[in-house]
């Protein structure tokens, strides 16, 4: 069985005051609005968050998500990988993987991951990509490399085990910019409205 694994514990430390992950999107937090897009798929739905953003848990309170508390999540994202991966259960066979401060990722894109996951190699790393190629997120790894995963420190994601295993990478295209759109500033979040409109 495949789950998703939202990463959520980050310190939103470029957008001043404000909480990207609450920002709103489709008339709903961030952070909400990205986990019920994930539970039209019918996988188990995993939102990591820190210890000290209770906005967050509430944000997300009444949806299926079920919270993991990344205690040192202010270590870096690996940190917060690490405590995803490690809660999940022995049934789960994959993992889809990404940050939750990517509003462009819709239910048909979790849906078009999870359909890709169905028909590749059990050991096949799936990463999604932008129309023109660019490599984004989601990530999808299998459960063999749950353990290489467990190992990671510092805020550098799982690149190191995107480098070490490019073999088995698959790509899955998704439209437009979905998966490299990620906003981490006021400016950001202003000029992807303005887009919008």
């Amino acid at each position: 069985m495949l789950a998703i694994l939202l990463l959520a514990a980050g310190r939103s430390a470029r957008m001043n005051t404000r909480d990207k992950l609450l920002e709103p999107v489709d008339n709903a937090p961030l952070l909400k609005t990205l986990t019920n897009r994930a539970a039209t798929t019918g996988a188990p739905v995993f939102v990591v968050l820190p210890p000290d953003r209770p906005k967050r848990n509430t944000a997300i309170s009444g949806t299926v998500a079920q919270i993991v508390t990344a205690d040192d999540a202010h270590l870096g994202m690996a940190h917060s990988l690490r405590a995803g991966i490690a809660a999940l259960p022995a049934d789960i066979t994959a993992a889809m993987v990404l940050p939750a401060d990517m509003p462009e990722i819709t239910a048909k894109d979790f849906a078009e991951m999870h359909a890709a996951r169905a028909a590749s190699p059990a050991d096949a790393i799936l990463r999604a990509t932008s129309a023109d190629g660019t490599p984004g997120h989601p990530v999808i790894f299998p459960r063999a490399l749950f353990p290489d995963l467990l190992t990671l420190t510092g805020d550098q994601g799982a690149r190191a085990i995107l480098t070490k295993h490019t073999a088995r990478l698959r790509p899955v295209p998704l439209p437009d910019r979905h998966a490299v759109t990620d906003l981490d500033t006021p400016d950001d979040w202003d000029n992807w409205r303005k887009s919008r409109m």
